[in-house]
């Protein structure tokens, strides 16, 4: 028996620990001479405190005190430094410049095969004036990504302003504003843009804030951005006083030189966190990493909910790990290790084999890329084209292997893209691979499911995709029991060891030839164009072939 650390933790020896203490020494001599300073907050926290001041990021490691109440480790140190300024430091005293550097975990990671504890080197900047706040604390992060030398490090900014009060003005219902920030904040345009064609449709939507709402999501690019952005939502509707553009404005003037040499760039990919930030947000990138170096942003409504109204507040958190691979210091070398320029490589995209490869190769064709290896490239398992490099996997694979920077964009099926939840975004809708998930059961055993689950509580289904099928039946308000299987779902029922399957059909031969019978629709699916969020942002290439895509797409519409 081998005894070593939990899942998703590691042991650090001393040549490492030496790397992580020069890069912790750089960052920490950038805060100082600021005047940011030190504080520590308890591993573990109360999780109602916690949850009072905002939305947890990620899953949180849980446990009970003594007493009965909820605890928390931390899963991240902005809300636990939000909680230290409303209950340990007097309104006088503000502003505060604080920094820290500390560990947090998260439960949910490992099951991504990404580590459970991490290291946050941050900064949180509570009670100055909120522009003069945002542009401090974006110049801190840009000197520090300098003093580390970061290779072709960037700064992309966002804000939640615009399209909130977009959806204020335009929204149909209050079900319709709260399921598109649902999709924005999971990266899923193209199922935003699905919700608002069919409000449009039906008459509930007008033709500019439909403009409006498709093209914010999508909009980058440099000072010009904000002009565009202004001008949507003027012929939208939206009060001048509420857009938010003016701010945006003035932070371009105060960071000028940033966005003059490239390093700053608007992006509104990266709208998310609705309940968290109020106001800008910003992530850092660098070419060869598959994630963000550092995020952060305004986030005023996390004080107000802890009673400390009208009080504005921006920070951000660096990533010592991330840091760590970018700068090529695992603690082995302790050099840099210069990585390839995204001009200098190729475009990296997972191609998914089986039933979607023959359409994968037209629309990509249609979109003007080479394909001509793709047609058939016997046992080779990359292609290269010229400036594009196919990788060819299995379509449930593809989106691990773009969530994990092993390709910068694929194509698979939504269903993949649901089972799989990586952090990727969903561009667009590429109309084949059709097919539909279905609840079935047999024939001869109707109404079965139900007497079982009226005295067990629960419906017991066989499935591929559990985390499909749990979604569906959280959201009809089921317990579940899921068996997962590999292969012919439907002997579940068959043979007695499960009531019910969820699985994909195309064309119910299937289903019919072994006398099963649907009795629900879970959702349907057809094949999607997605990137990783760091590459998307990082690579004009990506933008391009989405559009280009998109365009095909509409004409075969036509």
């Amino acid at each position: 028996m081998v005894v070593g650390t939990p899942s998703g933790f590691r042991d650090i020896l001393p040549q490492e620990a030496l790397a992580r203490e020069r890069i912790t020494g750089t960052v920490r001599k950038v805060f100082s001479s600021h005047g940011y300073l030190p504080v520590e907050t308890p591993l573990l926290e109360s999780k109602d405190a916690i949850e009072r001041a905002g939305r947890v990021k990620g899953a949180p490691f849980q446990l009970f005190d003594v007493d009965g109440s909820l605890l928390m480790l931390r899963p991240d140190l902005t809300l636990p430094i939000a909680r230290l300024v409303a209950t340990r430091v007097d309104k006088g005293e503000l502003p505060v410049r604080l920094r820290y550097e500390a560990p947090v975990v998260r439960e949910e990671s490992s099951l991504k095969g990404q580590p459970r504890q991490f290291t946050q080197l941050g900064v949180e900047l509570v009670g100055e004036e909120g522009a003069a706040a945002e542009r401090e604390v974006v110049q801190l992060l840009a000197e520090a990504l300098s003093e580390l030398n970061v290779p072709d490090w960037r700064i992309v900014l966002g804000s939640v302003t615009p399209i909130k009060a977009l959806l204020d003005v335009c929204a149909p219902t209050p079900e319709f504003r709260e399921k598109a920030l649902s999709l924005v904040h999971d990266s899923d345009l193209v199922s935003f843009d699905e919700l608002v064609n069919e409000a449009v449709e039906q008459g509930h939507l007008g033709k500019s804030p439909a403009e409006a709402l498709r093209r914010i999501p999508r909009l980058s690019g440099g000072a010009e951005v904000v002009d565009t952005l202004d001008d949507l939502l003027d012929r939208a509707g939206v009060a001048p006083e509420r857009r938010g553009t003016s701010e945006l404005a003035r932070l371009v003037d105060s960071l000028s030189e940033l966005f003059s040499q490239g390093r700053a760039s608007f992006d509104f990919s990266i709208i998310n966190s609705f309940d968290y930030y109020t106001g800008i947000i910003f992530k850092a990138y660098a070419e060869g990493i598959a994630a963000s170096l550092a995020s952060g942003g305004r986030y005023d409504a996390v004080l107000d909910n802890l009673g400390c109204a009208n009080t504005a507040a921006c920070g951000f958190a660096l990533s010592l790990e991330r840091l760590q691979e970018i700068l090529g210091e695992p603690g082995e070398s302790g050099v840099v290790t210069p990585g390839v320029r995204l001009a200098e490589r190729p475009l990296r995209i997972a191609v998914p084999k089986g039933s979607l490869l023959k359409d994968s190769i037209r629309v990509l064709e249609a979109a003007g890329l080479p394909v001509e290896g793709l047609r058939d490239p016997g046992r080779q398992l990359t292609v290269r084209e010229g400036d594009y490099e196919y990788v060819i996997v299995r379509a449930q694979d593809a989106p691990a292997f773009v969530g994990h920077g092993g390709c910068d964009c694929g194509i698979c099926g939504r269903d993949s893209l649901v089972e799989a939840d990586m952090d990727v975004l969903q561009l667009v809708d590429l109309g084949y691979g059709g097919c539909r998930f279905v609840v079935a059961e047999p024939r001869s055993k109707a109404g079965v499911a139900e007497r079982n689950y009226a005295w067990r509580g629960t419906v017991r289904v066989a499935t591929k995709y559990p985390r499909i099928t749990q979604a569906y039946y959280d959201s009809i308000g089921q317990q579940v029991d899921i068996v997962t299987l590999h292969g012919n779902i439907e002997l579940g029922p068959i043979v007695g060891m499960t009531d019910r399957i969820v699985d994909i059909t195309a064309t119910g031969t299937t289903l019919r030839e072994n006398d099963l019978v649907v009795v629900d629709e879970v959702m349907s699916c057809t094949a999607r164009f997605f990137a990783g969020p760091a590459a998307y942002r990082c690579d004009k290439r990506i933008r391009d072939l989405a559009a280009r895509l998109a365009e095909v797409v509409g004409r075969e519409d036509q």
